[in-house]
């Protein structure tokens, strides 16, 4: 047993919470490069590393998807609530802290 659960149903979550956290990623990148561009994505795409708890989260049930929706609460309070465009959040996302 996992975490009260039988093995099989602990995997069965994680598959679960992999596609949810597939189609949420989908969905918000589908957004972000209908307001964006795709063009301008590319071009200003900086190369900030994913930290490791994020890299380790695909191994929790729902983690990801948790992140994503983070994310996206980030977006919406942070940015959009305060003027920010939706280019100076994908440049947040993407850059370095030195690099901005």
């Amino acid at each position: 047993m996992i975490i009260g659960m039988f093995e099989q149903d602990f995997v069965a979550y994680v598959i679960f919470g992999l596609v949810l956290n597939f189609a949420f990623s989908i969905l918000f990148g589908i957004h972000l490069s209908n307001n964006i561009g795709m063009q301008e994505m590319i071009t200003s795409k900086g190369n900030k590393e994913q930290p490791i708890l994020v890299k380790l989260s695909l191994f929790i049930p729902f983690a990801k998807m948790l992140i994503t929706l983070y994310r996206v609460t980030i977006l919406q309070l942070f940015f959009l609530n305060r003027g920010y465009t939706y280019k100076e959040y994908w440049i947040y996302m993407t850059h370095e802290e030195q690099d901005i």
